[in-house]
């Protein structure tokens, strides 16, 4: 299951990563206040958030590295 959604954020371009990576830094900030405010129903979904935020950032990280490695 996560390998399908790592395959899936592989095919998203440059501009594409970074968008999704602040928009998941948005929804875990809202998450979190929900949370404090004692709004939050499940719980889960943080971890959820924090994982996917993780997860974006692996891929745009590999990304760099590959980079790195083709310009020496």
């Amino acid at each position: 299951m996560a390998e399908s959604k790592a395959a899936n954020i592989r095919q998203l371009s440059d501009d594409d990563l970074s968008r999704e990576i602040n928009e998941a830094y948005r929804a875990l900030f809202t998450l979190r206040f929900q949370h404090a405010s004692r709004q939050l129903q499940n719980y889960q979904e943080l971890g959820a958030a924090r994982r996917r935020i993780a997860r974006l950032r692996t891929i745009k990280r590999e990304r760099e590295i590959e980079t790195a490695e083709v310009q020496e």
